[in-house]
């Protein structure tokens, strides 16, 4: 795919995803909202004999399709690792630790405002994570202005970020496992890694052994999202047209123009309903608010800021400082996995109010703030150029 097509898609999905956002919320605020409580009361049920998977809509969404969002950035990982920016030592380190650093400072501050309640600490990972695809989109919206070192730079920060999400819930938002089905989802994986390891290069048997391990991690207990990542960890890139690349170019637009926006018009509807002023202050909605836009700029920002006194600083070494602080601005949207992760944090849809004011607050702040700060300040196209002031 070429950088051209891509920056198109990544433009194109950023205004869809927003759109189906925005449209979730004028819906559930308008006399449709008992449609849109469809997707909460309505059930689908998959079964095979004595077997039967039975979910509503949302969960289906979230469990399902979300799981091919989490094999694409599977895919997008490996592949950058293992010939892409990743590839080399030098470029892993230090992205590795600005985006530690903008995961600390956002949950501290969520910590700090939620500290008096265990029932709100529990979404205390919303604000740490970064939507990669909002971030790329306003990046390309501003086309030869951001240099393609910055656009690195950003890019391999959010995987780091992503790497950090799968972890986080993979470890936190666990719970009530079952052994045998965990077991089968090893025997997947050991198969999966042994189809690779012989050389195996059709598709098909990846992806038939993949499903297989999705139904088995469902029923574990570990979210069924991260079977998605396992999978792409699984699949063969050592070439041109390998089945990694082949996969990722075939999701890559069934992702951005469909699951994202299904899953954002699923989870962004906020109901107004009852809402005043004083909900922006709620500890949930505005520790995630104050998280994002000023969690991720201190965190990023300024661990961003002492690299760049160093020597080590390969990737952003023709970076201004002000291009440094639009990173960390523009990283403070957290829309999609923020979502995702308070859907796991929180059950009751009282919180889960509080989550989306605060990811659609904190997000909505950061993105133009960063579009505008980067908007004013890189006047031209070119690596090391300075920026205006």
């Amino acid at each position: 795919m070429s950088k051209t097509k891509k920056l198109s898609i990544e433009v194109i999905g950023g205004i869809i995803l927003f759109t189906a956002a925005i449209a979730a919320i004028v819906i559930n605020n308008s006399w449709l909202s008992p449609y849109y409580h469809m997707l909460e009361t309505t059930y689908a049920t998959i079964s095979i004999g004595d077997f039967a998977l039975q979910k509503n809509l949302t969960h289906w969404i979230n469990d399902g399709f979300m799981t091919l969002y989490f094999l694409l950035v599977g895919l997008e990982i490996k592949r950058e690792f293992v010939g892409g920016t990743l590839s080399s030592k030098s470029n892993i380190i230090i992205p590795a630790i600005v985006a530690l650093f903008g995961l600390l400072v956002p949950a501290f501050i969520y910590f700090l405002l939620n500290q008096h309640s265990s029932d709100y600490l529990h979404g205390w990972a919303i604000p740490t994570a970064t939507d990669i695809a909002f971030t790329l989109g306003i990046l390309a919206l501003l086309g030869s202005r951001v240099p393609t070192s910055l656009k690195i730079l950003v890019t391999t920060i959010a995987i780091f970020d992503d790497i950090a999400a799968i972890v986080i819930i993979a470890i936190f938002y666990t719970s009530n496992l079952s052994l045998l089905s965990l077991l089968g989802a090893l025997i997947c994986l050991t198969v999966l890694i042994g189809m690779n390891k012989i050389g195996i290069k059709k598709l098909a048997p990846f992806v038939i052994m993949g499903i297989i391990m999705w139904l088995c991690v469902l029923k574990s207990g570990v979210h069924a999202t991260l079977s998605g990542v396992a999978l792409a960890m699984c699949l063969p890139h050592t070439e041109k047209n390998s089945p990694l690349l082949k996969l990722e170019h075939g999701l890559n637009p069934w992702i951005v123009f469909m699951i994202l926006p299904l899953f954002a018009f699923a989870n962004a509807g906020i109901s107004f309903s009852g809402l005043s002023f004083t909900n922006l202050l709620h500890p949930v909605s505005l520790g995630i608010i104050l998280g994002l836009f000023l969690g991720k700029q201190i965190g990023i920002f300024g661990s961003l800021y002492l690299f760049s006194k160093t020597k080590y600083f390969s990737l952003g070494r023709n970076l201004s400082v002000y291009q440094l602080y639009g990173i960390g601005l523009v990283c403070g949207i957290g829309f999609t996995m923020s979502l995702f992760i308070g859907t796991l944090a929180f059950a009751t849809p009282e919180l889960m109010n509080m989550v989306k004011i605060g990811v659609l607050g904190g997000s909505l702040i950061s993105g133009m703030c960063g579009y505008i700060f980067l908007r004013q300040c890189c006047t031209t196209a070119e690596d090391g150029d300075p920026c205006s002031t």
